[in-house]
């Protein structure tokens, strides 16, 4: 057998229904939609979430409120508290942060929060800092370069 004389079985193909096209056809005159009403109508496929007068699934649901802020900045958060792995007086910078995993996604910038304590002087030069981060690193004798 060669791939050229390949067929399909008998059945596997079946004519699609040809309606409106004769008594002798077999769907012919109303073509199977019944004698009148909408479902035998031109454009009889109704209303798109129409379910036949019970309330609609789309209306039992609860409405989705609020919105969402087109503007809005995702930033790689970095705590106060996770800083205390470098050396004193070190420079902590974007590199330094996707260096040692403590920022995954070096597309975003980067804001310091001030959860826990820091015991350590550290320059951190970060996009976006908190107040209590930054007096937390400061407290400590370290310094913020935001820029």
């Amino acid at each position: 057998m060669k791939l050229h004389e390949l067929r399909e079985p008998k059945g596997a193909k079946k004519a699609r229904k040809r309606r409106g096209r004769g008594a002798a056809a077999g769907q012919g005159k109303t073509a199977g939609f019944g004698t009148k009403g909408s479902g035998s109508r031109s454009g009889r496929g109704g209303k798109l979430y129409f379910e036949g007068g019970q309330l609609p699934l789309v209306n039992r649901l609860p409405h989705r409120r609020g919105f969402r802020n087109i503007n809005r900045v995702a930033y790689s958060v970095v705590n106060v508290e996770a800083l205390n792995r470098f050396e004193p007086d070190s420079v902590v910078d974007a590199a330094v942060l996707i260096e040692s995993k403590l920022v995954r996604n070096d597309a975003r910038p980067i804001k310091v929060l001030g959860n826990g304590e820091l015991d350590r002087s550290l320059t951190v030069k970060v996009d976006k800092c908190s107040a209590t981060a930054r007096a937390k690193i400061e407290a400590a004798g370290g310094a913020v370069d935001l820029g």
